[in-house]
């Protein structure tokens, strides 16, 4: 048995970067354990859970407490609908430093174990296990000794972590952490993360699950095809380019159920009929890793560091410097071919205390996606009371690439679709979104209606219309056997009333958010009237502004009628004009209960 844990894992990094061993037969991914919280971030937040509450991320549900799961409420819910189910729900804006910040104690405890834990998200880190399980006594042993540990940590730093949360309020008394951890050893870290996840179905005072070596297709042949596109995200990356939903409801149309039906079927089939990623599916349900990543040993130059003079207190400044070094970084790898996986993060203050840190990434780092896990550890690392804690300024700050993988690019879509800067886009304005809340970030999309002023509609980033950036499907869930609510006409129909009463084309330049009053009269100087037959008093010859200008109307069409609600109690009726006026501006102006308004103007 190794003198110590440390040396036990320090070679367990070749055969988990894809190296070939004597132990572990070729085309065999390396054994992998994968811990998570579920909900971690309504744990974050400090939420009680017997009161129904749930983070939001856009628009969607993210995470929810115990009470809101009985209540119905499930992760990737829009928030109207939750609220709609549940109208008691308390909802806190997500917030990822927080969920790094409290979840930081937790690696801390876990790297006492094993000095490689690899932090995929906030509530969600992998080891391998190699050295570990040797020197634990096993795979068993070291998956209930992972358990035990983060459920002690959680016990014991609950109250200070919902002390920090919106909403928050001490739950010590009735948070079960050992609930909620799970984890998972198996055959690569696809299989490994869902692994936990069917341990907390089946066990759920003991959410541990091993899965025995090489029968890790087996155990994922009996799980659903929906498995696919509620797990990829956090664990391969797959759901990167937004297509794996749709993907995956093509295939439940087809026939098949489970991944062990998709298993089944002949690669070159499904690489005929769905690409790439038809096989890097296949692969995964197959219980083999598509993206055996490299150690990036071969290129030892792939690191950037700075030296931060004067030393910074600021996590602004550390971070405007760590965008830098990501910069740098990213382009050392595309010169290399190469694209990010694993990121060693280290800093050092001016006292001489060190933090070093790795993270992972299911698809590939971005320069952003850096930045994000600098802020997140030395947030972590500053809010930590212990011996190493910083006293200082940051005063030096490496990022040095773990592990890498060819880059091979990206196959965007003939037809449009989502490109790499709409992600990139959507990244920005959901952290903006975070900063400024749910209803600060709005997006235009065209609306339906009688009235041009219904055409344009402003809603929250996140919520609905085309696809797009900032928009999301309104086909409603799209998981597996999820049908489309565009009815018979087809795909991307929409449901249109036919509006009766509605302006044909051309539509105006210009939509007047507030109507402009004004008058507009006959050649007397009288003002223009419509009686109940849609017929006007006299033609329009003048339009006066509320400022006094005046400009004479040198043609004019109408008027078109629009009686709406006449069944209510608040009738609506009201005529519109287009009127030409000889400076050659051309406007739509309604009278409505003999008040006129110009409500928008043609180019």
């Amino acid at each position: 048995m190794p003198s110590s844990p440390c040396s036990a894992v320090r070679d367990s990094h070749d055969s988990r970067a894809g190296l070939a061993s004597h132990d572990e037969p070729a085309g065999i991914p390396p054994r992998m354990l994968a811990a998570e919280v579920g909900n971690w971030s309504a744990v974050a937040a400090g939420f009680d859970p017997a009161t129904p509450a749930a983070v939001v991320s856009a628009g969607r549900i993210t995470a929810v407490t115990p009470a809101a799961a009985a209540a119905g409420i499930r992760p990737g819910m829009r928030r109207r609908q939750a609220q709609t189910e549940c109208p008691v729900l308390e909802l806190a804006e997500h917030d990822p430093d927080l969920d790094a910040r409290c979840f930081a104690p937790v690696v801390a405890a876990l790297e006492d174990l094993t000095p490689r834990v690899e932090v995929l998200a906030p509530g969600c880190c992998v080891v391998a296990t190699r050295g570990p399980s040797r020197y634990y006594g096993g795979d068993e042993a070291l998956a209930e000794l992972v358990h035990r540990t983060v459920t002690e940590v959680l016990a014991s730093e609950l109250g200070t972590a919902g002390a920090r949360g919106v909403g928050a309020s001490n739950t010590a008394g009735t948070y079960d952490p050992a609930s909620s951890v799970s984890v998972g050893i198996a055959d690569g870290l696809f299989a490994a993360g869902l692994a936990g996840r069917a341990a907390s179905a089946r066990t759920p005072s003991m959410p541990v699950l091993v899965v025995a070596p090489g029968s890790s297709a087996a155990f994922l042949g009996g799980l659903g095809l929906r498995t696919l596109a509620e797990e990829c995200s956090l664990l391969t990356g797959c759901a990167a380019d937004g297509t794996t939903d749709d993907l995956i409801s093509m295939l439940w149309q087809l026939g098949l159920r489970t991944l062990g039906d998709l298993a089944a079927l002949s690669v070159g089939d499904l690489v005929g009929r769905f690409g790439t990623q038809g096989e890097w599916m296949h692969a995964l349900a197959s219980g083999r890793d598509p993206r055996l990543s490299q150690p990036a040993t071969a290129h030892p130059d792939l690191s950037a560091e700075t030296e931060i003079d004067p030393p910074a207190d600021r996590l602004d400044t550390v971070a405007f410097a760590a965008k830098s070094l990501a910069d740098q970084l990213d382009a050392q790898l595309a010169r290399e071919g190469q694209a990010l996986v694993c990121v060693e993060i280290s800093a050092e203050t001016e006292h001489g205390e060190t933090t070093s840190g790795r993270w992972r990434h299911g698809f590939r780092f971005s320069p952003p996606d850096l930045v994000d896990r600098v802020r997140w550890q030395l947030d972590g690392w500053r809010s930590a009371k212990g011996r190493n804690s910083p006293t200082g300024g940051i005063s030096f700050i490496r990022l040095r690439a773990v592990e890498t993988l060819p880059d091979e690019g990206r196959q965007l879509g003939f037809w449009g679709g989502q490109s790499e800067a709409d992600e990139r886009a959507e990244r920005a304005l959901q952290r903006v979104q975070t900063l400024v809340g749910f209803d600060g970030v709005t997006v235009g999309r065209l609306g339906t209606g009688r009235r041009f002023a219904d055409l344009e509609q402003r809603l929250p980033f996140g919520t609905a219309g085309p696809r797009g950036v900032g928009a999301s499907s309104t086909a409603g869930p799209r998981g597996v056997g999820a049908s489309s609510t565009a009815g018979p006409r087809g795909a991307g129909a929409s449901d249109t009333p036919p509006w009766p009463g509605r302006l044909g084309a051309p539509a105006p330049a210009e939509v007047l958010a507030e109507p402009e009053p004004l008058m507009v009269l006959d050649a007397n100087g009288d003002p223009v009237g419509v009686s109940g037959r849609a017929q006007p008093s006299a033609p329009p010859a003048m339009l006066r502004r509320a400022d006094g200008r005046t400009s004479r109307i040198a043609a004019w069409a109408g008027p078109w009628p629009l009686d709406e609600r006449w069944w209510s109690t608040q009738p609506r009726r009201q005529a519109r004009f287009q009127l030409v006026l000889d400076d050659g501006t051309a406007h739509l102006c309604a009278v409505e209960g003999g008040r006129w308004q110009r409500e928008a103007t043609y180019d």
